[in-house]
């Protein structure tokens, strides 16, 4: 079941993986997928190292240097096909990449003093209306998105140099929607969820333990409910900027803007790197 029931262009990170064979698999969306015809390895040369002084004296820790990038990078003509093309193609290349977690992403939201919060969540999946992550409506982020409903996610594909910059308002993506995301999460994910009452403090992990012990034995065997504090966000993006490495950090970036005074279209523009 799709957790957009108005969308048509549902993608599930989670299952999108070629595998072995680097083909789809078949958990791949009926139609195709964000990894068809790009499950092929993607190597990155190992860093060199260099070791520098620390400003306050005495030697600093060694830092890797970025590799030597060859290729044309990015170019306008590559998003003649929309933002949702272009993502659908660095994702897949990402996951062909094996890198961990390819649907890791940064979200950023802050408070109504403006003062910002970060964390890693994992996107559940995109199209076209835009990016979707699940939480506790009552954590800290949950918290700060009902004051302030806009948040920024960053996806940083370092061993591809690569990283795609998202921003935008959030919104809910609903009861039933919320449900298919909760659904097919293992029993064990989900008493923790309802265990857990997300960013408050506790005495000790063992009180956590004991929470969850308690909930397994007072509902049973099979799946848990959904709380109706847990569900679904959407971050529907106004500007999105995708970040190729360059040599010599003459990167390439390009950025959508939503412009709502052309129904809705976007305007690409290249930014100084």
């Amino acid at each position: 079941m799709c957790a957009y029931r108005d969308a048509h262009d549902w993608v599930d990170p989670r299952r999108c993986r070629g595998g072995a064979s680097n083909r789809p698999s078949r958990h791949c969306p009926p139609g195709g997928c964000a990894c068809e015809g790009a499950h092929q390895h993607v190597r990155s040369p190992a860093p060199a190292r260099t070791t520098t002084r620390c400003q306050h004296g005495g030697r600093a820790r060694s830092v890797p240097h970025a590799p030597r990038l060859r290729g044309r990078g990015l170019r306008e003509e590559d998003l003649a096909g929309g933002w949702v093309e272009l993502f659908d193609r660095w994702f897949a290349d990402a996951v062909a990449a094996e890198l961990p977690e390819p649907n890791a992403m940064v979200a950023a939201t802050a408070d109504t003093d403006g003062v910002p919060d970060a964390r890693i969540v994992l996107m559940k999946g995109y199209d076209a209306f835009g990016f979707v992550f699940v939480t506790s409506y009552a954590s800290a982020k949950g918290a700060q998105l009902a004051v302030n409903p806009h948040a920024a996610l960053v996806f940083p594909w370092h061993a591809l140099q690569r990283q795609v910059r998202i921003a935008g308002r959030v919104e809910r993506v609903g009861d039933a929607a919320s449900d298919d995301l909760w659904n097919p999460r293992p029993r064990g994910a989900q008493l923790a969820a309802v265990a857990s009452v997300q960013s408050t403090v506790v005495d000790s992990r063992e009180e956590l333990e004991e929470r969850v012990r308690l909930l397994d034995e007072e509902t049973g065997e099979g799946p848990v409910p959904r709380p109706p504090i847990w569900g679904g966000y959407r971050v529907v993006p106004e500007r999105i900027e995708f970040w190729q490495g360059g040599a010599d950090r003459l990167h390439d970036r390009l950025r959508f803007v939503r412009d709502d005074d052309e129904g809705g279209g976007w305007i690409v523009q290249r930014l100084a790197p």
